[in-house]
């Protein structure tokens, strides 16, 4: 099996439209969650979201392209472009490099939008550009033919885990020999009416309009749900020997990665499901040890509670650093996998530790070491990433120093 690593990666969040400047203010203790912009959200029971702000779009997208393209779809193209220009690889045999997209929802903007032109306007108003721009799998397709990718071009669709297991399905990818070369891009935008309201009734969603800097709180006592995120991320997966004959600039081997199902309840998680993802991940790692756990830490009740229950039970009172940084970006859904990935890897590399913010509460429930509140410099050699999705979908994936 070849050796897999990451030659580029690229991010754009509520934080920052690029990697560097995201990273620093998500080790900043910084939060993008404010009142939401994107619509009135006069009428709805929860009014903030972590919206990208000072972006544009036609910078990175033609302007044609950008009114016929789904938000996700444009986000996604800015995570690319930086990842692709950061691995340096400017000559490529297209068969050999693919790409491994993925979303939760995809283009819910524009299916609510057209929804509405159907109804009150009549069928023959829908655009054409509708159903294109709302397939998950059109990120990966519009992203491969600006940059010429004629590799495999997978697409993943596991809600909240979907980035994380569009990294496995690159990786494997590699390993077998079916590409040298995978970009990986994880996107999403749903901050829309459809996407609150849906959310905001299942009682998902945190309510505290009158104070959105503190609304997100993984692991604390006080944690009343989440907060709509939006934003991508992207990483170069390449064969090690073919980066290392290139002389590339290599942040990590992927040596570990686990996925499984809880075949137990479409959205309340199981205690099992978590564990058996992450054994798989130590396992097929070797079982090393982990210096830090970029976790799910969505900021709801259940999760927070399963996902603190399960890291005790595989470490015992081994439990490494763990933090949640959708304090700072939101739940991106199924972008959070990929944005994830890319924020353990640069932790690792700037030997920082991303603070969980909004720490005021003791819950007896979630008592491990989150790193409260402020970053914190560690020696970082073996990171893991690890998300979950509605459905009992899980996904791990384990990172370490070249």
């Amino acid at each position: 099996m070849n050796r897999v690593v990451v030659t580029g990666i690229g991010m754009i969040n509520a934080l920052g439209n690029d990697a560097k400047s995201s990273f620093k203010a998500i080790c900043e203790g910084k939060t993008g969650v404010k009142k939401i912009t994107l619509f009135d959200p006069s009428d709805f029971p929860v009014q903030i979201a972590a919206e990208i702000s000072d972006f544009n779009p036609e910078s990175v997208v033609d302007p044609k392209d950008v009114k016929k393209l789904d938000r996700f779809i444009v986000l996604g193209h800015v995570a690319a472009d930086e990842a692709m220009k950061d691995c340096g690889l400017s000559e490529f045999d297209p068969d050999e490099f693919g790409i491994s997209s993925a979303a939760g929802i995809g283009g819910l903007p524009n299916i609510e939008k057209n929804s509405n032109i159907c109804l009150e306007r009549g069928p023959r108003k829908i655009s054409p550009f509708f159903v294109p721009s709302a397939l998950v799998n059109m990120l990966g397709g519009v992203i491969s033919i600006k940059h010429n990718l004629k590799g495999p071009n997978v697409a993943s669709v596991t809600a909240c885990a979907a980035g994380t297991h569009a990294i496995i399905e690159a990786a494997k990818t590699i390993m077998i020999g079916e590409a040298r070369a995978m970009l990986v891009v994880g996107a999403e935008s749903t901050i829309c009416p459809v996407g609150i309201g849906g959310f905001a009734t299942m009682k998902a969603l945190s309510t505290r309009n009158d104070d959105p800097e503190h609304a997100s709180r993984p692991f604390d006592g006080g944690r009343d749900g989440f907060v709509m995120g939006e934003g991508a991320g992207a990483l170069v997966l390449e064969d090690y020997e073919s980066a290392k004959a290139r002389g590339a600039k290599i942040y990590a081997e992927l040596i570990g990665f686990g996925e499984s199902g809880d075949a137990h309840h479409i959205t309340s998680p199981s205690l099992d499901g978590p564990i058996r993802a992450i054994k798989r991940a130590l396992k097929m790692a070797g079982n090393v040890k982990i210096d830090y756990i970029n976790a799910h830490g969505t900021s709801t009740p259940a999760n927070d509670k399963n996902e603190t229950a399960a890291l005790k039970e595989i470490f015992g009172s081994n439990v490494p650093l763990v933090s949640s940084t959708k304090g700072q970006t939101g739940h991106c859904l199924g972008a959070a996998g990929a944005i994830e990935a890319v924020i353990s890897i640069m932790a690792m590399n700037e030997g920082i530790v991303p603070p969980t913010i909004n720490q005021f509460e003791k819950d007896e429930d979630c008592d491990l070491d989150y790193v409260a509140n402020t970053a914190r410099k560690a020696e970082l050699n073996v990171v893991m990433s690890e998300n979950f999705g509605f459905g009992g979908t899980n996904g791990a994936v384990i990172f370490k120093r070249v």
